[in-house]
């Protein structure tokens, strides 16, 4: 709930937004990643992925909070994509993802590239 009394909808806190370039689907996200808007990022990959593009890239750069719900989307996206689409991830170093992902050990294992150029090249 809001201090307004509204209630706080999964859209509220994080914004997926999809582009596509060449073979690759990017999948710009924005906010916060957590048990109640962790789904708007695992649907958003299945749309992503339903065109079995070349690439998908999930660019995390403006990602403020990624809990454990979000890391598991992440794994699912790769285990959804199968072997005809690699999937890398965007997270900035520095960033609060790039230091949770590599502090769970999954940095390698999820292809986490430092920019959006990198990860499509």
């Amino acid at each position: 709930m809001t201090a307004e009394g509204n209630r706080v909808r999964p859209q509220d806190l994080l914004r997926v937004t999809a582009h596509h370039s060449g073979g690759a689907v990017v999948l710009a996200v924005a906010g916060e990643i957590d048990l109640l808007s962790a789904p708007v990022l695992g649907d958003s990959v299945t749309t992503a992925l339903a065109d079995a593009p070349e690439l998908l890239v999930i660019d995390l750069s403006d990602v403020s909070f990624l809990a454990s719900i979000g890391i598991t989307a992440l794994l699912e996206a790769r285990r959804e994509a199968g072997p005809g689409t690699r999937v890398r991830v965007v997270a900035p170093e520095g960033g609060v993802v790039n230091r949770t992902l590599r502090l769970t050990g999954l940095h390698e294992a999820l292809a986490v590239a430092a920019n959006r150029d990198d990860a499509l090249g």
